[in-house]
Order: structure tokens, then sequence, then C-alpha cells
């Protein structure tokens, strides 16, 4: 009878330990700030623990060098194969301070973090990337990361077909986008994501099928991320494209908002107790690029926005520098 009931506890442990991984799709500005870069570095070393299955990186940075960028990080994470899909005559066309990584040489000559994606002119225009992803997957099984601008998804609702897959084929959708708690919720903070693309953001906003989680402004503010862990704790390699990145973009010492990583937090993990959420409701953006939270009546509205405790603040912080900051495996 004992080992009957312990073959039970243990079939149920392994049962827990071995859920479904998420199946993701990151959509990214990556290279005007590197908190998209600590998301990336965030989701492959979930990937690694099986927690998450990264079925694509789209891009809304419209500089070729983007693409490779991500390319290298994804190789050194050791997931190389990873699809990047990138816009094409997007709202962002400057190079950005650290992407330029991806062409850094070694003394030999050779790439200081090896790729073979050159430039984003070789990677596939994002919105068909992500439709042929989506009609491979089951129903209600992707969730989506937009950290960037919302020019790829509301090209994907501009899409007949790439609409019905996303209502079909897509559970939530997490963005780092908008302002709601900044003072107070009327404040007009006009954050930098929907600024460079409104139509598209208002778009998003009044079209997108499933449900949006936003992670505003003041989320990545308030969980900001320690500078001494860029500058102490990622030695453990000759180069990491994190502390580079970080020290190209804005030197220590300097606590960089995290928020582009409490989105991909929130999407990956959202029954952790990292976050509470508004009530139900609808978010417009309006031509000035403000976001105004409003609850609906009924309690049936699509749209939340994150909202943290100090408690739960210092539990995010501390996740999102702990899943940055593991090491890529070893080469080979």
């Amino acid at each position: 009878m004992k080992q009957t009931l312990l073959s039970i506890f243990l079939c149920a442990l392994s049962s827990l330990s071995q859920a479904a991984p998420v199946k993701l799709i990151f959509d990214t500005d990556m290279g005007n700030d590197v908190d998209d870069l600590m998301a990336l570095c965030m989701i492959h070393n979930l990937q690694k623990r099986g927690a998450c299955e990264l079925l694509a990186v789209t891009i809304t940075k419209d500089h070729p060098q983007a693409a490779a960028f991500v390319d290298a990080v994804n190789t050194l994470y050791g997931y190389p194969d990873t699809p990047i899909g990138v816009v094409r005559d997007g709202a962002a066309k400057e190079a950005g301070k650290f992407n330029l990584l991806a062409d850094e040489k070694n003394a030999d000559g050779s790439l200081r973090y090896p790729h073979d994606l050159k430039s984003g002119a070789d990677a596939p225009e994002a919105v068909g990337l992500i439709k042929k992803l989506l009609a491979a997957q089951p129903d209600g099984s992707v969730a989506i990361a937009q950290v960037g601008f919302f020019t790829n998804l509301a090209r994907l609702l501009d899409d007949p077909e790439g609409k019905a897959l996303v209502a079909r084929k897509v559970k939530v959708l997490s963005i780092m986008a908008g302002a709601f708690q900044t003072v107070h919720w009327d404040t007009r903070h006009l954050e930098y994501n929907v600024k460079l693309d409104v139509p598209a953001a208002q778009k998003l906003a009044t079209q997108w099928p499933t449900p949006v989680v936003w992670s505003g402004y003041e989320i990545g503010v308030a969980a900001a991320f320690p500078h001494v862990v860029i500058e102490q704790d990622l030695n453990y390699i000759g180069h990491h494209p994190l502390k580079e990145a970080y020290y190209l973009y804005n030197p220590p010492p300097h606590d960089r908002p995290t928020w582009d990583p409490t989105a991909v937090l929130y999407a990956l993990q959202p029954d952790r107790g990292y976050f509470d959420l508004s009530p139900p409701g609808r978010i417009t953006v309006e031509a000035d690029a403000a976001t105004l939270f409003r609850p609906t009546k009924d309690g049936k509205g699509r749209h939340r926005f994150l909202v943290m405790s100090p408690e739960q603040t210092a539990r995010v912080r501390e996740a999102i520098v702990q899943l940055s900051v593991e090491p890529p495996p070893a080469k080979k």
C-alpha cells in the first residue's frame, strides 16, 4: 500500500514538473533599448528549462543589424535555428547603439558572436512568418509578447487570414506599452512604443480579438535592473552580449527599467503571483499616443494592465535578474 501511494505521489509530481512549454512569439524592436535583450536572454534561459518554446522572434526595428544581432544571441544560447521575421518599411530605421555587436570580430577575424543571418534583408517578412507559424499550432496555444512597436501585429490584423488565425490560435497577447498608474490613472504619459506608430497601436487596441495584458511604463520603472549585476555577474565568459549592450546603450552606474522583461515574465509565467491585474476593461489609444483605461460595466473587457505591490516588485526584479544572467550553454 505504501509503495502504491508513493508511486501515485511520484507520478503526480512528475506530471506537474512536465507541464507543456508555453509556445511564444517574441515581437521586439531590438536595439532601441537594452531591456529587449534582457527579455530575450530570459526567454532562452526558460527555454533551456523546458518552460517555453520560442517559435520565432519578429522585429519591428527596420534596420538590417537588428535581425543579425538577434540571430547572434539566439546562437549563443544554443538556438541558432530560431526563425526570425522582420518589418519592412517600419517606423524606426536608425542602427541603434548595440546591434553593431553582430559585426564585431575577434583578433583572428572571426565573429565575436557567431551567427549565420548577416542582415535583416535576408530574413522573411514578419507577418507572413507569423501566419505560417500560427497555422501550424493547436488552437488557443500561443502567447505573443510584443515589446516593441505595434507595426507587425497591426499589419497581421489587416490580413483577413492573419486576423482569423490570431482569433483561433492565440491565447494571450502580453505587451509592454502605455502608462496607467503614473501618479493618477488619468495621467497622460506618452509611452515610446505607442508614440512611434500611433495608427498601428490604435488598430491593435480596437481590433485585436484575444485577451490583451498591458505592462505599463510604471511597471518597468518600479522593478529597475540593478547595475551592479551588469558590472559583476556576467564575467563568466569573456564577452557577454547583455553586459556589452548595457554599456553601449547607457553605461553603469544606472539601474535600467525592466519594461520589456515584465511583459515576457507575465506571458510565460502568468500564474506565479508576480503581478496582479486591473479589472477587465478597454484601453484606447488617442491621437497624441495617450493610453486610457476604462473598466467595462459587465466585467467582460478584453484588456487588463499589470499591477504590482512593493512585495511583488521585489520578486519581479529578482526573477528578471536571475533569468537574465543565467549562463548560456557551454560551447562544445
